[in-house]
Parts: structure tokens; C-alpha cells; sequence
């Protein structure tokens, strides 16, 4: 598997061929408890980098996510729709929400790396 990237705002990237895998971080869906409800964006719509692009709503709270990067999304995990609760029990694996063909090369560096958003965690 493809080494994933993380954003500030706890949500992971990791790459795919020509597109982008985008999910929620073990840190973030711990935070929410338990998702019961989310809200994806459509196929070939567009997301911005630094703009929410999706929503999760757990018994805690409602969060929007914001995206890392900017695209369109080629596709999202339909199974979350009938079952958001994969999303806590796999967030890496089978709780990825969207792939995204981004509008730019992607460039790794302006995430973090593991173990930069380990350190970064450990500040909160």
C-alpha cells in the first residue's frame, strides 16, 4: 500500500495510480465517535483545496471536512452511505470516502508524513 499524507485537519491522502484516496485519520474518527450519518460529494463534482468537501455526523457532533488539495472526484465509497460505520472501524482501509483526480501534480510536501502527524498529535 501507498504511504499516506495527512492534513492539518486530520484527513489522509495516499495515492493511487492517476488518483487520490482520501479518508479520515484514526485520530479523527476516535474524536467523533461513532459516525452515523455521512454526506459525500457527488462524482465529477469539484473540490478546493482549504473548503469543506464532505460531512460526518457522529451522536458527538457534525463535522465538516476540510479538503487538502484540490480535484474532481472520480468516485466515492458508496458503501459509507448505508454503512458510515466503516469509517471507525477501518478509516484506512475500507472507510476511505472519496478518489480524486487532482487539478495539480501532487506534491507530498505540503502534507505531513506519519511521523510528522504523530507529532503533530502528540501536541494536542
Amino acid at each position: 500500500m501507498s504511504e499516506r499524507f495527512y492534513h492539518e485537519e486530520h484527513v489522509w491522502v495516499r495515492e493511487d495510480g492517476d488518483e487520490l484516496i482520501m479518508g479520515i485519520s484514526d485520530y479523527a474518527q476516535n474524536e467523533m465517535g461513532d459516525i452515523i450519518y455521512v454526506e459525500l460529494p457527488e462524482q465529477g463534482s469539484s473540490i478546493t483545496a482549504g473548503e469543506p468537501f464532505a460531512t460526518l455526523e457522529s451522536a458527538k457532533a457534525v463535522q465538516d471536512l476540510i479538503a487538502p488539495l484540490s480535484g474532481k472526484v472520480v468516485r466515492h465509497n458508496d458503501e459509507l452511505l448505508d454503512f458510515p460505520e466503516v469509517i471507525n472501524e477501518k478509516p484506512y482501509g475500507g472507510g476511505w470516502l472519496i478518489a480524486v483526480a487532482p487539478d495539480e501534480e501532487f506534491d507530498a510536501e505540503q502534507l505531513m508524513s506519519q511521523a510528522e502527524y504523530d507529532e503533530f498529535l502528540s501536541g494536542k
